[in-house]
């Protein structure tokens, strides 16, 4: 618990570019493709529904093609007008689309606020379009909770959004939940490691201790996965797991978070996690850098929602993250 405090407190050193960096390497992990398209008259391109545009290419135009669009046909002369323009319908909206756990929840935060949820399906496959968006810069974060309630990690990045364009954001993998059955374990008996991730995904599972130990297993039907660690191998003391998914060498989910547990002398069995009282934003019952990463979004930033803002003067600023720093879980 100390050096996380340590780190924690080395991380508001370097605050100043922690946002931005931290979202543009979750982007990487988790394969994100942005594609856009803008359709309207005026933009030099014969589109459906247009036989000539400004500045169009589609051979000899009567005059009328050169300062605007039309639906009749360019290749008549005369002194015949143009039919009535009937401009396209500009929609400004993102669609998300992935991967999570079958019939799973899920929920898109725009800019640190939950913005829709829908239901994953059978194949753990989802999509999610939110409409109504001005153009401009938006920070969107995308999590899941398995059958048992526990939370994914939160899986954030940045996407700059055109106003009259759909903006599509696919292959999104939710990394894994993750959890032990042992706040303890006797040292020699065995560990479980389990969570939920997408049908027969290859799951990786981390074990780290002086030595990082890897173990593979695959989840079944349901997205269920469980691993028995034997613990012969750890020194006594404090150790954390986390994993990770894939599915053929193209789609590979980020890590999860970390779960700790200790080897010592006897076994504990884990008990229900209870929230802290303050700094858990996204409710996971943990204080660390998902919720930091919430938090530094409304870093002197106006009107800031009162979740975040932990000593409700009105603003975030260090006053805000010294409570969060209390309040730390890792």
């Amino acid at each position: 618990m100390k050096n996380s405090k340590i780190y924690f407190l080395l991380i508001l050193v370097i605050f100043g570019g922690l946002t931005l960096s931290l979202c543009y390497i979750q982007a990487l992990e988790g394969t994100v493709n942005i594609s856009a398209k803008v359709e309207g008259c005026g933009n030099g391109i014969i589109e459906g529904g247009e036989q000539c545009d400004a500045d169009g290419s589609n051979g000899p135009c009567p005059a009328t093609c050169s300062t605007s669009c039309t639906t009749n046909s360019c290749g008549g002369g005369g002194g015949g007008g143009g039919g009535t323009y009937i401009p396209p319908l500009v929609v400004t909206q993102v669609i998300f689309s992935g991967r999570a756990y079958p019939k799973s929840t899920v929920t898109l935060l725009k800019d640190a606020q939950i913005a829709a949820t829908t239901i994953a399906g059978s194949d753990a496959n989802f999509s999610i379009t939110l409409s109504g968006l001005s153009g401009g810069n938006y920070i969107f974060s995308v999590y899941s909770e398995d059958n048992k309630g526990i939370r994914s990690s939160l899986l954030t990045f940045p996407v700059s959004v055109t106003s009259g364009a759909t903006t599509k954001v696919s292959g999104i993998f939710i990394s894994p939940t993750i959890a032990v059955d042992k706040s303890e374990v006797k040292r020699g008996d065995n560990i479980a490691i389990f969570g939920q991730s997408a049908p027969q995904a290859d799951i990786v599972v981390s074990v780290n201790s002086e030595e990082e130990f890897f173990d593979k297993t695959i989840s079944d039907k349901e997205g269920i996965y469980l691993y028995n660690f034997d613990t012969t191998v750890l020194d006594y003391g404090s150790h954390n797991t986390k994993s990770k998914a894939s599915i053929g060498n193209q789609l590979i989910s980020s890590w999860s978070y970390l779960v700790s547990f200790k080897v010592g002398t006897k076994t504990v069995v884990v008990e229900p996690t209870k929230a802290p009282a303050k700094g858990d934003m996204n409710n996971d019952n943990r204080v660390n850098l998902v919720d930091f990463s919430i938090t530094a979004y409304w870093y002197k930033r106006s009107s800031p929602p009162a979740t975040v803002d932990l000593n409700s003067d009105g603003k975030i600023d260090l006053v805000d993250f010294s409570i969060m720093a209390y309040y730390w879980t890792g």
